[in-house]
């Protein structure tokens, strides 16, 4: 076996090994070094001897610093760092990484829905609101019923989906915070894929009512097309329901006119500026920083010289690179926005007695990462180079197209529920270890970070960025053929893996206020 490791930086005195398999002690590396351990794959391997208190370098930043003398040849694992302490968020850079405008990328385009306020959807269809987990298993009964006796007379809708959540009761609903899952919520129900169609079931009695959902004002007009211009609601406690199935014929006859709505839509030829992009990261592991990461960045510079929306999250993954990204925002508002999510996030982190260390999870070190710092460094490159123009705070919606920075946790399922909140049309999500993750309410691309994992789940991961650590493509060639993957799932030419086999994480709010 022929020695396979992975530099990221000239400073590095760590790399990682890219056999799979790993390398045995004894392999002796390029420079010369000698293994004194067995190192899996994906795990760092000194490349000098580190002393005790050193800086451990990965991408020219300390990871970490040694915990004893580390020889080199020696595998470098979480147990031999001190996690450094995290940035101060006074004194950052702003606005100092300067680069060249790019060429704007221009005609390229894909066959989108329009909607009524000028939104572009990739898929065509209905989601129905709930207002409370109370109601779920009769908005579950009620689509599968819909499905069933109504879909086939209505082919261009492709699904029919209940917008189930954990929230709307049982909680301080009007407590500092509450209003976070709130506008999520609304806001979802507003993304570009359901094609301009409200349709709300509540239960009656719960704490969050259809009108503290979507108050007068919070919604276009065109949107409201229930009865007498009003928001079409039903309310299972209503005394015109006897029985349960009064109830699903409610739901379902209420369905009709939104379905026949929708299904009037075709997909048009719209420009690739209509692309609204969540990407983010799960199952994160060495190579995600080396392979699938850097190429999504190369497709996000790409995305926004053609004029698309591109957000990027997972606060606690991005915090150890703030310096980073103050340095790129357009302007000192944007810097200061970034700084202010960051310090509401660390004081959250605080009120549970934890702080970012909290996020690596036995997988991500499994795989390689040894702490939150060189996961965060291999996260953010997901953003690409360009300047980040905008900032969202969790459950707000976008305003403006470019590259914008919207806050959310880390956790998969809750960033997803946020992005489409804030109104993305298409998910990028890459993966190292491995995750089945999709959304029912848009197409989710999966990029496996590793050939390894793109063989052995060949029929869950949309795009193999391995190639790139085998040395058969490189990153701008993964980064062009995500571009293409995107416009062509975004046009209904092609479906995910996810969407193939139907998969769909629940729906989950953030909800840092208190449940009673």
């Amino acid at each position: 076996m022929h020695p396979h490791t992975i530099l990221m930086n000239a400073n590095d005195n760590v790399a990682i090994v890219a056999n799979d398999g790993g390398l045995p002690m004894g392999a002796v590396l390029s420079n010369g070094v000698v293994l004194r351990d067995k190192v899996p794959q994906g795990h760092k391997v000194a490349l000098v001897n580190i002393g005790a208190n050193a800086p451990v370098l990965r991408y020219g930043v300390a990871i970490g610093y040694a915990l004893r003398d580390i020889p080199a040849g020696a595998w470098v694992h979480e147990r031999l760092l001190q996690l450094p302490g995290a940035r101060s968020l006074d004194d950052l850079p702003q606005c100092t990484a300067t680069v060249p405008a790019p060429a704007p990328l221009l005609g390229y385009t894909f066959e989108g829905y329009k909607n009524p306020d000028g939104s572009v959807g990739t898929r065509n269809i209905l989601g129905i609101t709930t207002t409370v987990q109370c109601v779920a298993g009769v908005v579950e009964f009620a689509v599968e019923k819909i499905k069933r006796e109504l879909l086939p007379d209505y082919p261009r809708v492709d699904d029919v989906i209940g917008l189930e959540h954990s929230y709307g009761c049982g909680v301080a609903i009007d407590a500092p915070g509450a209003e976070i899952p709130i506008r999520t919520l609304r806001n979802i129900s507003m993304n570009p894929n359901f094609g301009g169609e409200l349709m709300v079931v509540s239960l009656g009695c719960e704490k969050l009512p259809p009108g503290k959902l979507m108050p007068a004002g919070s919604i276009p007009l065109a949107q409201l097309q229930g009865p007498d211009g009003a928001l079409d609601v039903v309310c299972l406690q209503d005394e015109a329901h006897e029985g349960f199935m009064s109830m699903i014929d409610h739901i379902v006859q209420s369905a009709r006119p939104h379905l026949a709505r929708l299904n009037a839509r075709q997909r048009e030829t719209v420009p690739a500026s209509e692309l609204a992009v969540g990407v983010q990261c799960g199952g994160s592991d060495a190579f995600s920083g080396v392979t699938a990461n850097p190429a999504v960045g190369f497709c996000t510079d790409l995305l926004v010289r053609a004029g698309a929306t591109v957000m990027f999250s997972e606060t606690t993954e991005v915090r150890d690179g703030i310096a980073q990204l103050t340095a790129r925002a357009s302007t000192p508002q944007v810097a200061q926005a970034m700084i202010r999510e960051m310090q509401w996030y660390d004081a959250y982190l605080g009120r549970g007695k934890v702080d970012r260390s909290a996020n690596t999870t036995p997988g991500n070190k499994q795989g390689g990462l040894s702490n939150i710092v060189e996961k965060a460094m291999g996260s953010i490159v997901k953003s690409g180079t360009l300047p980040i123009t905008g900032v969202l705070s969790p459950g707000e919606k976008l305003q403006q197209k470019g590259l914008i920075y919207a806050a959310t946790p880390a956790s998969d399922f809750i960033c997803g529920t946020l992005q489409l909140a804030a109104g993305m049309n298409l998910h990028v999500f890459t993966t190292g270890r491995g995750t089945p993750y999709g959304l029912a309410e848009v197409p989710v691309i999966k990029v496996a970070t590793r050939t390894a994992l793109a063989k052995r789940w060949h029929d869950l991961m949309d795009i193999n960025a391995g190639t790139i650590a085998d040395g058969h493509q490189s990153i701008e060639d993964v980064g062009w053929e995500l571009f293409h993957v995107l416009l062509d799932v975004a046009s209904g030419r092609k479906k995910t893996w996810a969407e193939h086999w139907k998969l769909k994480n629940a729906l989950v709010l953030f909800n840092p206020a208190p449940v009673t």
